[in-house]
């Protein structure tokens, strides 16, 4: 018969390891990508965060940036525009419903996952998006990592 307490203990280290390993994963790197024929070579989170709140529409290489957004409430979504921009997604939401009520500006396409967002990136040399730092290929180029 096992003591009681050492059965605790085990039980207390198992939890604790569990929580630690959910914080980990909910704060995994974040990558902003874009096209690999792309010159960009790297941008400033005061840039990236300029495009996905629409205060820019172009990329430092002067073309006209076609960003991609992940769905509202994912975790990567979550991370991104709050370490980026440092906005909730509420203020996020607020922020393109004055933008797009204004005319001012249309917010960033919002794909399904982050293998829409890298097969769009891909595809579209003027596209920037952002996925787990993770699934970067060398079908996208890494221009910024968030973490």
């Amino acid at each position: 018969m096992q003591h009681p307490h050492t059965l605790q203990s085990v039980l207390k280290s198992a939890v604790a390891i569990g929580l630690l390993t959910l914080a980990h994963a909910a704060s995994a790197q974040v990558a902003v990508i874009v096209n690999p024929k792309s010159a960009i070579a790297n941008l400033s989170p005061e840039q990236v965060s300029s495009i996905f709140l629409g205060k820019s529409n172009t990329l430092p290489s002067g073309s006209t940036a076609a960003p991609v957004d992940l769905p509202d409430g994912s975790p990567v979504h979550e991370q991104f525009y709050t370490k980026a921009t440092g906005k909730t997604s509420a203020q996020v939401k607020a922020t393109w419903a004055r933008l797009t009520f204004s005319g001012k500006a249309t917010p960033p396409k919002e794909l399904g996952s982050s293998a829409d967002v890298k097969k769009f990136v891909a595809a579209n040399p003027d596209a920037i998006g952002y996925i787990e730092k993770s699934a970067v290929d060398g079908t996208v180029k890494a221009v910024l990592t968030i973490d």
